[in-house]
């Protein structure tokens, strides 16, 4: 058997490929990157016997290089990822909370859910829509799974009002339903 490969130790020009990498494959705020590095720079300071804190500057640095060169912009993250979480049936409570584990600020989340022209009602369509719920359940088991229907809108983070709008609806008048 082949033992598993010791992490390098972390450098300045090892972090700043790795961030490069890791934008490479994904989209990230500033945070997020920081997070990833920290992960990174832990894995291989316990290997060496190193210590982790001794590379918080050198991190620093390359989140920063990686802000001012544009690769990482808190804002576009952001952006793109209300978006794709609105067309996921997403409410904004569930959007907040996602955005905040990835350490975007608040008060650039309720500006961007402020102008996002995308509306918790169509989400709740959407996410009806794809978990197969209310008007888009087979008519013959509507009436006995109504409860539990209702019960998965409002888990999901949406009004306990706009889940009986939604669950209650005929399934010929989704007219709040995106196309």
């Amino acid at each position: 058997m082949s033992e598993k490969r010791r992490p390098k130790i972390p450098s300045q020009d090892r972090l700043e490929r790795q961030a490069v990498y890791y934008l490479e494959r994904y989209a990230s705020s500033a945070d997020n990157l920081r997070k990833v590095l920290e992960r990174k720079v832990y894995k291989a300071c316990m290997a060496h016997d190193l210590a982790p804190e001794s590379y918080a500057e050198a991190i620093d640095a390359v989140v920063d290089k990686a802000v001012q060169t544009g690769l990482v912009n808190d804002r576009a993250y952001a952006e793109t990822k209300i978006a794709s979480l609105r067309r996921r049936g997403k409410s904004a409570l569930r959007i907040v909370a996602f955005l905040k584990s990835k350490g975007i600020d608040g008060a650039l989340i309720d500006e961007l859910l402020e102008t996002s022209e995308d509306t918790d009602g169509a989400a709740a369509w959407a996410y009806a829509k794809r978990r197969r719920l209310g008007p888009y359940r087979r008519a013959e088991h509507r009436a006995d799974r109504r409860t539990k229907d209702l019960a998965a809108l409002v888990r999901a983070g949406f009004s306990y009002g706009l889940a009986q709008t939604i669950i209650d609806a005929d399934a010929d008048e989704t007219d709040g339903a995106p196309d």
